[in-house]
């Protein structure tokens, strides 16, 4: 199985943290953030592909074409047009199901285990403030309806989390706009989802990294994702 992980961007809100490295390289506890990512995959993930960008080459240094017995693949994103548009550029190489998820954030094993049983799935967390994030909207089901983003108010607080299961019918659908010029992954994943249902996923533990407090907060909580 193929797991996808975009990092491709710089991490503006990192401030100058980023001048001298691209933001999934960023250390907690001496290894890349991306390391502690890579530590994490199931078993099942034989191949990783990276879609890359800005100091692309801290990332190929460090993981080369292979790691821990993975083979690593890079696609060069140089148009940062949202994270369906990352996902469109690995089209040619992605093989039947594959994992999802961003360069950034850190989550637990059992959680990334559990998600890949599923033909189709989103990874939601449940959060205080729902409106600082892309929320998900449930089905009588319990299945995927809709993705919100930055909702006005806190009815729905599952927010997603950046970690999603799909397959090549994903790439049926016409990307969905997200002003700006960009195109999100998961609210294209929405639209597909009403046609094949898709499993929510309910994370144990999710740490966004946004900021430079975002770090030095991983430090205490590394140990629940490692």
């Amino acid at each position: 199985m193929q797991a996808v992980i975009l990092a491709a961007g710089r991490g503006k809100r990192m401030g100058n943290l980023t001048t001298a490295t691209t933001k999934p390289m960023l250390k907690i506890k001496g290894k890349p953030i991306l390391e502690h990512k890579i530590n994490a995959l199931p078993k099942k993930i034989k191949e990783i592909i990276f879609i890359v960008g800005y100091r692309s080459t801290d990332i190929i240094s460090h993981f080369k074409r292979y790691h821990n017995g993975r083979r690593i693949i890079y696609v060069f994103q140089t148009n940062l047009n949202g994270t369906g548009g990352a996902l469109h550029l690995a089209k040619s190489i992605l093989r039947e199901k594959f994992l999802v998820m961003m360069g950034d954030d850190l989550y637990t094993k059992k959680d990334l285990k559990e998600i890949i049983e599923h033909d189709l799935a989103i990874m939601g967390y449940e959060v205080d403030d729902p409106t600082q994030f892309g929320v998900i909207k449930i089905n009588k089901n319990g299945t995927l309806a809709e993705v919100i983003e930055k909702p006005k108010t806190k009815k729905h607080k599952l927010a997603a989390t950046g970690v999603y299961v799909l397959d090549r019918r994903f790439f049926d659908y016409e990307l969905v706009s997200v002003g700006n010029g960009e195109f999100g992954l998961p609210q294209t994943m929405a639209k597909m989802a009403k046609d094949h249902k898709t499993k929510i996923h309910k994370a144990r533990a999710w740490h966004a990294i946004g900021n430079p407090e975002n770090l030095k907060e991983a430090e205490k909580v590394l140990h629940k994702f490692i």
